[in-house]
């Protein structure tokens, strides 16, 4: 928990509680559903929670924002992300069962009324949304392109409606046809650690 208490020290006792049972939470289903890999188990909180909450640090989410995780794996980023904003709705979809049972459970264990976690492809989702989160599932272009027509126009955040894209490494081919367009912004800037030197956080408006 260390990384989480010292970065964001504004947290409600609800809030880490909850960040806090997540060590064990995880734990416990990655013995029996492989989420996360096992030599990154024991780096939960620095690699994938407060990987996630760099969305936090990049935007405050107002209330009633509808977010979808696309691609959530074991319900990354948006898990943190439902903690952090419990006033915010998020919508988690995986194409792999497994991994949204997982969701589910750890959803239903922290008391997460904000977290709807479907099984189905991003595609085939009728709903929209004010923005769309996720963790490098593909290249950015490919990823645009599943889920722009999911995106409300407009937005009444800080930031227009959008992708919000986390990913690391070289971006510059990735990122030439979004030239202009596209805002990237090193997490380093927010978090110090060395595992976040060459990570990143790729806005792309609707």
């Amino acid at each position: 928990m260390n990384p989480i208490a010292s970065h964001f020290q504004n947290l409600s006792s609800k809030q880490f509680a909850q960040f806090e049972q997540l060590d064990h939470l995880y734990r416990s289903w990655n013995e029996k559903i492989n989420v996360i890999s096992r030599k990154d188990i024991d780096h939960l909180y620095l690699h994938h929670v407060l990987h996630s909450l760099a969305i936090a640090r990049f935007v405050s989410f107002k209330p009633g924002t509808k977010v979808l995780d696309a691609g959530t794996g074991g319900g990354f980023p948006g898990i943190p992300l439902a903690i952090y904003f419990p006033d915010v709705e998020f919508t988690l979809v995986d194409s792999i069962a497994k991994k949204i049972k997982v969701v589910e459970a750890v959803s239903e264990e922290l008391g997460l009324t904000n977290v709807k976690a479907l099984w189905t492809r991003v595609e085939t989702l009728d709903e929209k949304f004010d923005f769309v989160v996720s963790r490098a599932v593909t290249s950015l272009p490919e990823f645009a392109h599943w889920v722009r027509k999911k995106i409300i126009p407009g937005g009444f955040n800080d930031l227009p409606n959008g992708i919000i894209y986390l990913k690391g490494g070289d971006l510059e081919e990735e990122l030439r046809t979004y030239a202009g367009k596209a805002t990237i912004q090193e997490i380093s800037s927010y978090f110090e650690e060395d595992c976040f030197e060459t990570k990143k956080i790729i806005f792309l408006p609707s």
